[in-house]
């Protein structure tokens, strides 16, 4: 890689900036491009049918302006402009735009093509950069200058003749090609005396609606550079009061979004672009993002990706090109995170909006609660950890957002169980449960699935009936009163069935729970303690079933050495059980445990 035979590209010098302190406030004038620089870069270009379909979807979106091709460049060009014109397939709130080189041959065809247009936008180009002057063209500054004059009345000239009915509006627009690598001196000059033609209107049809169009047509400058170029040209337009200053970068050094915003600030009013950043080599600036980043600061982009995998769908059908999953806003795995820390705040941040919005409803339903003491539903903006914008808002779920792999941690599986299955996992054995996913995830080398993760859950902690089966149990209850005091000692007996044999045990204690640990500790002749219990409903109702959790833990006269002390006395083994009677789940809970314990203490 041999650095030393490129150089640093010039900035320019500047002292008047004043986009680094401005903040957008509102969208700018959207333009599609989808249909010219997508198209012509599709290995496979878009036939008539497609281009109609994918017109009709840009509509749908909300473009009011949208550039349909090149219609000099060739026939399938042609032929879809005549189709949007004689079949009334453009609505009238939208206008259509058309490319031509500044050449009166490609000028006169390109206004053949819109012959009956409504309204349309005519833009005209001519390479300025010094680049395409020596070595492409061979044209000084002068002749370069001279021939985007001589294409702007050429221009004029057909616009007057297809308008004489006056039942058709053109609006003239401008582009400096390679404007990113032209002398912005000259950039200046050359826009100023296209204007200055236009406005005349002394070879043709005056116009005073006018664009110019300044292209990063190749990416070379970083894009604080670039917006410096962009105030300097705002500033140095002539009657620039009556000039719709555009925007149309491409992505060469990968900031053409960030160029495209820097430059909204320094002054311009409008972007052409396309969905997912189609276009030539690395594509042009990404629309969906730009306007996606000002939704995401309460800005109406005036755009609707409401329906983003729709948008994905439609694009894929028609150019033939994927959608990367990191695309932002729109990749499969942006609302996605794996990494344990990342779905641990998520998870809380999750918890803290409900927590907020029950609260808001709260105070919304309350006839007691003044009004200062009410909560505005308005004022829950979204603020989530590592979620910029709520995934809902373009049509995704919340259930990937969390998914699991071996390098997530315990919160994860625990999100995912809460979410979908509505176990609540006690802390402790959240990080349990967690090393089982980990084993799993790596094992499988691949992610785990909801179904998985429940799966793993349920074979693992619920209702375990190995090595020690429980086949029957009853209890009985003494009642021990005197004038100052109850005292209650519960008494179980239950058949279990290990290693094929069935066997009678009974225990007592202060409750069922306790009573049953003393039959299994005397039955397996090993002391254990509960550490933990907890539990709650896994629906609502009558019918509901409760899912109870226990850990318990050997006892220390169990412990035959200091390190049998150190490794097993302290370790907490859970188990889960499930049912609609509370004290029966209880009961399975405690038996899982154990069992789990047995395999864990030998």
């Amino acid at each position: 890689m041999d650095y030393k035979k490129y150089k640093a590209k010039p900035i320019i010098e500047f002292n008047e900036r004043t986009w680094p302190s401005k903040q957008l406030t509102q969208a700018p004038i959207w333009c599609s491009v989808d249909l010219r620089d997508g198209n012509q870069s599709l290995q496979n270009p878009m036939t008539l049918e497609q281009k109609t379909n994918f017109f009709e979807f840009l509509v749908k979106t909300g473009f009011k302006e949208i550039e349909v091709g090149f219609p000099s460049a060739s026939e399938t060009e042609f032929n879809f402009l005549r189709t949007l014109i004689t079949q009334d397939l453009i609505p009238a709130d939208v206008t259509i735009q058309v490319l031509t080189p500044a050449r009166d041959e490609f000028i006169q065809q390109t206004f053949a093509a819109l012959d009956g247009v409504k309204r349309a936008i005519v833009h005209l180009y001519n390479a300025t950069s010094p680049l395409h002057r020596d070595v492409v063209f061979q044209k000084s500054q002068q002749e370069t200058l001279d021939l985007a004059v001589l294409g702007a009345k050429s221009l004029q000239k057909y616009a007057a003749q297809y308008s004489e009915n006056g039942e058709t509006e053109f609006i003239f627009e401008y582009s400096p090609e390679c404007f990113s690598q032209t002398e912005p001196d000259f950039a200046v000059s050359v826009c100023n005396e296209v204007i200055k033609t236009w406005q005349n209107g002394e070879n043709g049809q005056k116009s005073q609606k006018i664009i110019i169009n300044l292209p990063i047509t190749v990416e070379t400058h970083t894009p604080n550079v670039h917006a410096d170029m962009v105030e300097f040209m705002c500033k140095n337009l002539h009657n620039r009061q009556n000039i719709t200053v555009s925007l149309h970068g491409h992505n060469d050094r990968g900031t053409a979004v960030a160029a495209t915003e820097l430059s909204l600030l320094a002054g311009a009013d409008r972007v052409e672009g396309t969905l997912f950043g189609n276009g030539e080599r690395t594509g042009n600036a990404d629309i969906i993002t730009i306007a996606m980043n000002l939704y995401s600061h309460g800005i109406n982009p005036n755009l609707d990706f409401s329906n983003i995998d729709n948008a994905i769908d439609i694009y894929t059908k028609y150019t033939g090109l994927p959608v990367h999953p990191r695309h932002p806003y729109a990749g499969d795995l942006v609302y996605t995170a794996f990494s344990g820390s990342h779905q641990d705040a998520i998870r809380k941040g999750m918890a803290k909006r409900a927590e907020f919005a029950e609260k808001s409803d709260k105070s919304e339903k309350s006839e007691n609660m003044g009004n200062s003491e009410k909560l505005d539903k308005t004022a829950i903006f979204w603020e989530m950890p590592y979620l910029p914008i709520d995934p809902l808002d373009v049509g995704r779920n919340y259930d990937p957002i969390i998914r699991v792999n071996s390098q997530s941690g315990s919160a994860a599986a625990a999100y995912i169980l809460e979410t979908v299955h509505g176990i609540i996992l006690p802390k402790p054995l959240q990080r349990s449960f967690g090393r089982l996913i980990t084993q799993k995830s790596d094992s499988a080398k691949t992610e785990l699935t909801p179904t998985e993760i429940y799966n793993l859950f349920e074979e693992s902690y619920i209702n375990r009936a190995a090595p020690i089966e429980l086949i029957t149990w009853h209890e009985q209850r003494n009642y021990q009163i005197t004038p100052t005091t109850k005292k209650v000692t519960t008494k179980i007996f239950a058949e279990i069935k290990q290693n094929g044999e069935r066997n009678s045990i009974a225990g007592i204690g202060g409750g069922i729970v306790a009573a049953f640990c003393q039959a299994l500790s005397e039955h397996l002749q090993l002391q254990f303690e509960i550490k933990h219990y907890s539990q709650h409903a896994l629906e609502k109702g009558n019918q509901a079933r409760a899912i109870t959790y226990i850990g318990v833990s050997l006892a220390s006269e169990n412990a035959k050495s200091q390190e049998n002390q150190e490794n097993k006395q302290n370790e907490i083994i859970f188990g889960a059980g499930v049912s609609r009677n509370i004290v029966n789940s209880s009961v399975r809970a405690l038996l899982s445990a154990v069992n789990r314990g047995i395999l864990e203490w030998a």
